[in-house]
């Protein structure tokens, strides 16, 4: 299997997770990517020492999982942009790229020179791509965001899954979790911009912010809104089940575990969830005999069922329920997502020797191409390709040795 980028150079002045994401994911698919770490600083990501209340290093390695994830597969050049002598190189980088990923902002841009005509007055074809807090338009557009902000809390998540009533708001279920959305909606862009490249021969201005993306994701809420002229009226739902259907939604299991049902059409999984459960006279139950009754009984059938789930502990019922027809899940903790026996067949989670030599596990971006998992290789060390790169670019032995002096590379 030929990787689809394979020949595609990318040139990332980026850093935190959002946009390097994309640059991670083209290098999965095949891309050559470079990623500019200031010289002295690198990316600001590789200074967070805890995430969420978790160390983010594995203790006396190099192994960094948050820096690993949006940036494997790259090289890394330190490269101080804002130094003139640094120019030159960034320069020759950008004739050779075929794609520029930026995420810093408009002020940043101008001041270091990578805004877009700057970049298209030394390479005329490349695809430019910007990723945003609230977009390129509008009073917004020289604010920084980050997802938890314009993703979670602007893009309308946060309220759609914080209870009506609630003394705190839902946060996020994982770190960068947007922000990897984003990775990979950015990467799709760059892929289509490739494509019209190479159809027309225009090269893209590509856009992508993370308010955007937060609205993609809870569209069907905001269409609905949108379409009634208003805010949508709160609904406190059931505790278990819907108004009409008993076999949607999560239910606690006698150790404390859930199991999410979505059997969407209740009068067909009734009687073959009332069978696996071990109460077939449900079945026949004059309030649940038939698909109307069900439905307008669907509280009282219910809380039967929670009753039920609630006296069997959870691996008994990942055991019955595997026996049926209707659709369900284990809710599963990030252990169990990266044991998941599906995301493994398919290779999804994928194996990556770090700088030790030890070999390690992410998580892969979720597109394959002919069937092929992607072969990952790890995140680069800071500005470890930086003399690499550089000499490969023409610049000799005693001019490297000129820039860092300067401070203009590391």
């Amino acid at each position: 299997m030929r990787n689809p980028m394979e020949g595609v150079r990318v040139l990332e002045v980026a850093q935190f997770t959002f946009v390097p994401a994309a640059g991670a994911v083209l290098a999965d698919w095949g891309a050559e990517v470079i990623k500019i770490e200031h010289a002295e600083r690198g990316d600001a990501q590789r200074g967070l020492v805890q995430v969420l209340g978790y160390e983010a290093a594995s203790a006396g390695s190099s192994f960094f999982p948050i820096m690993e994830g949006p940036n494997r597969g790259k090289r890394s050049v330190g490269l101080a942009l804002e130094k003139p002598s640094a120019r030159k190189v960034l320069e020759e980088l950008i004739r050779r790229s075929d794609v520029f990923l930026t995420n810093f902002l408009p002020g940043a841009r101008t001041k270091l020179r990578i805004d877009v005509e700057d970049v298209r007055a030394v390479n005329p074809d490349i695809i430019y791509v910007r990723g945003s807090g609230f977009g390129t338009r509008g009073a917004e557009a020289d604010k920084g965001g980050y997802d938890s902000t314009a993703f979670w809390a602007r893009g309308g998540s946060a309220a759609g899954v914080t209870t009506p009533g609630a003394d705190r708001m839902t946060r996020m279920p994982a770190g960068a979790y947007g922000d990897s959305m984003g990775g990979i909606t950015i990467a799709g862009g760059i892929a289509a911009a490739l494509y019209s490249r190479a159809t027309t021969g225009q090269p893209s201005v590509v856009d992508v912010s993370l308010l955007g993306v937060g609205a993609w994701a809870t569209q069907f809420s905001v269409n609905l809104a949108l379409m009634t002229g208003g805010p949508l009226p709160v609904k406190a739902p059931p505790r278990h089940g819907s108004a009409t259907n008993p076999l949607i939604g999560a239910y606690l299991t006698s150790d404390g575990r859930w199991i999410e049902l979505s059997m969407l059409q209740p009068g067909r999984y009734w009687a073959d969830f009332c069978k696996l459960a071990g109460r077939e006279e449900l079945a026949v139950d004059e309030r649940f005999d038939s698909t109307e009754k069900l439905m307008a009984n669907a509280r009282e059938a219910a809380g039967i069922v929670a009753d039920i789930i609630a006296g069997r502990p959870f691996a008994e019922w990942v055991e019955i329920l595997s026996r049926g027809d209707g659709p369900w899940a284990a809710v599963q903790n990030a252990w169990e997502v990266g044991q998941d026996p599906s995301l493994r067949a398919d290779g999804l989670i994928a194996p990556v020797v770090d700088a030790d030599g030890v070999e390690r596990e992410l998580v892969a971006s979720p597109v394959q191409f002919d069937e092929a998992p992607a072969t990952l290789t790890r995140a680069p060390q800071f500005a470890e390709h930086t003399d690499e790169v550089l000499l490969s670019l023409g610049i000799t032995e005693e001019e490297l040795l000129v820039l860092k002096i300067d401070g203009a590379v590391s």
